[in-house]
């Protein structure tokens, strides 16, 4: 009997979608982590030690556990990130773990209900990108997920208020940005069209702040003490003293000893340049100390008078380490600087984009932080480029953080649920239909 008052079809009911979002940009040095939720109570990112460290005493430390170390001296790592990209999973989980997942975790959350926003370097290869997938969703079970390209999500800030310009809205992405990710393994040279990046002139340098610190440690050991079995106070020697030198040859002439027997006056003086740092004693001193030159202390230790500090005067080491950013050729590096790959960026790129490029050139990442790093860029980039083109260089409050701040504002946009991907669909469709999706990138018309 064909009734009018036939039953209802019932509705299927999906899984309620997750109300919390824990965005990770998980750097090759930090892992910057942090919350957004629905109601718009967002946390601040939690900047946590992307590695496993082992301290002279064979005491392990993983993650933020880092912190509660007092004595740094011959601390070896072990990190998970390697070249921008996540290769060793095994330490990776160990990390997260530690910092999510387990009991006393500091941002403990359940995957099943919650979403992740991961950032990835750009070009990453396909298949360290499927096994990301699989671990997202196989191993924590994640509700759903979104890997994007770390340099795209600062398309989603507010880019004027960093060039102190009138301020924008944040309803759609920022429509042209040039962006320089300076990091931990390398830098990144991103053009980016209303939130997507244009691939094909993406440019790659790999020098970063690894690199800097290694070659930082193999001056001092040749110049003054054996630190190779320092990389972490060599580091923070390295992000206290060094800076961009905006008159590299002049520098030089100025930190120049001179001919043997020849006493310069500007070498002797310390030029404004020269600085003493003092080493940790694991004791008293846990961290340097930056100090002005004072050029009698070497006299005095020299003459072998007693002392309770080991002090190492910095001259031309403090600019000369940034500038394999800019010439990477001083130690062989066959790959062009920092400058050079903005010009080969926007060569493959029609021209018509070049004004919209160059007045919005962002830079973010730890190395930015460097003095005069801005400045010199800019400078660097006018050289390269017609006089009439105008070049505007700018890094946001806090470089190393901003990626972060984007992704977490892409988190309430509408993009965020038009590519997410949920567990189910993962499930269902597999791991080549979410490579396929996620390669549509950030785009307004995905």
């Amino acid at each position: 009997m064909a009734g009018g008052g036939g039953a209802r079809k019932s509705r299927a009911v999906g899984p309620v979608p997750p109300t919390t979002t824990l965005v990770l940009d998980n750097g090759a040095d930090t892992i910057k982590a942090g919350f957004v939720s629905d109601d718009g109570s967002d946390d601040k990112p939690r900047i946590i030690p992307n590695c496993l460290a082992r301290d002279r005493h064979r005491k392990i430390y993983v993650g933020s556990e880092l912190e509660k170390c007092k004595d740094f001296s011959e601390m070896a790592f072990r990190r998970p990130v390697e070249k921008g990209f996540i290769v060793n999973w095994e330490a990776q989980k160990e990390i997260w773990d530690r910092e999510f997942f387990d009991d006393k975790a500091s941002q403990k959350c359940n995957p099943s209900e919650t979403r992740l926003i991961l950032t990835e370097q750009p070009n990453s290869l396909p298949s360290l990108q499927t096994h990301c997938d699989q671990v997202v969703f196989e191993e924590y079970g994640f509700a759903s997920y979104y890997r994007g390209v770390g340099p795209v999500f600062n398309a989603y800030r507010d880019i004027q208020s960093i060039f102190r310009t009138p301020q924008s809205t944040i309803d759609s992405p920022a429509e042209v940005i040039l962006l320089i990710d300076t990091g931990y393994s390398h830098t990144t040279v991103t053009p980016i069209l209303q939130g997507r990046p244009l691939h094909p002139a993406i440019r790659r340098l790999d020098v970063g702040g690894k690199l800097m610190t290694n070659y930082l440690t193999r001056l001092l050991s040749v110049r003054h003490f054996d630190m190779r079995n320092e990389p972490y106070i060599v580091n923070e020697m390295k992000e206290a003293v060094c800076y961009t030198s905006l008159d590299f040859k002049g520098d030089m002439e100025k930190t120049w000893k001179g001919t043997r027997g020849e006493k310069r006056e500007d070498y002797l003086s310390g030029a404004g340049i020269a600085k003493d740092y003092v080493l940790p004693d694991s004791h008293t001193r846990f961290h340097g100390v930056v100090r002005d030159y004072e050029p009698g202390i070497s006299a005095r230790a020299r003459k072998g008078n007693v002392s309770t500090e080991d002090v190492i005067t910095l001259r031309n080491e403090r600019f000369v380490v940034p500038e394999l950013l800019f010439n990477p050729s001083d130690i062989g590096i066959r790959q062009p600087g920092i400058a050079d790959l903005v010009k080969q960026s926007l060569l493959a790129l029609p021209i018509g984009l070049w004004p919209g490029l160059l007045a919005n050139i962002v830079v973010v990442g730890g190395n930015s932080l460097s003095e005069g790093f801005c400045q010199r860029l800019q400078t660097e980039i006018l050289k390269r480029f017609p006089d009439e083109c105008r070049v505007r260089v700018a890094r946001p409050e806090d470089p190393i953080t901003s990626t972060w701040l984007g992704a977490a504002n892409f988190a309430k946009h509408e993009h965020a649920s038009r590519l997410e991907v949920t567990k189910q669909e993962y499930e269902e469709h597999g791991a080549a239909w979410v490579a396929r999706k996620f390669a549509s990138g950030l785009g307004l018309d995905s």
